[in-house]
């Protein structure tokens, strides 16, 4: 949330936040088709977004951590267009989407707060795009580390060590790739010391060199 705001505005934002919900690894949130009603901000835990093709197959969407918008998609068609499902025993804030409006009429901070995540949504959107129609698979895997360093950094958590809650192969769906394709990456980027892997804890040895793959 802005840090701006003073107390009696954040006293009005937290009065809207009508629950905080607990969902269980494997859970869903929210499904595609459901009616949009509120968006959520992940407390605890981590989610992955996934749209469900005609023959059955999931395509990865996006992944959320502690601190980030979930549901910001619903607001164009007051439907949910993707499912979100829990990485791990997660926490979220409800906040119904017609009273952060109000809030936002009453407190510009807080609209431009709402237009910058928005605005992120899109531009995450279009970064996914460039990476599938241009990167090789190395530099996606390394794009997608980079990211999620940054994300983690941005959140008081270390940027150089964290532990992955989605499995290789969301992580292969997400950018694109054959599972065999990501552990091969993950495989090649150790050999080079350059990320130094553990099961799911990934340590990025040196983030000039991942940078620049």
């Amino acid at each position: 949330m802005p840090t701006q705001l003073s107390e009696a505005e954040l006293g009005r934002l937290d009065a809207i936040i009508c629950s905080t919900r607990l969902v269980r690894r494997g859970e869903t949130l929210y499904r595609t088709g459901d009616a949009f009603k509120s968006i959520y901000a992940v407390r605890t835990g981590c989610f992955k977004t996934v749209i469900a093709h005609r023959d059955g197959q999931e395509q990865v969407t996006g992944f959320h951590i502690a601190g980030e918008p979930l549901g910001l998609d619903g607001v164009c068609s007051d439907e949910q267009n993707c499912d979100a499902v829990a990485l791990e025993d997660s926490k979220v804030c409800v906040i119904p989407f017609d009273l952060l409006e109000e809030l936002c009429h009453d407190i510009k901070a807080m609209q431009q707060h709402v237009h910058r995540m928005m605005s992120g949504e899109i531009v995450r959107e279009s970064g996914l795009m460039m990476m599938l129609g241009t990167m090789t698979a190395e530099q996606r895997l390394a794009t997608f580390l980079m990211n999620l360093s940054s994300r983690m950094k941005a959140r008081g958590y270390s940027a150089a060590e964290f532990n992955l809650r989605m499995t290789r192969e969301e992580i292969g769906s997400y950018l694109g790739l054959k599972l065999e394709t990501v552990s091969r990456m993950f495989s090649k980027l150790q050999k080079q010391r350059i990320v130094d892997t553990n099961g799911k804890q990934i340590r990025i040895i040196d983030s000039e060199r991942l940078a620049e793959v």
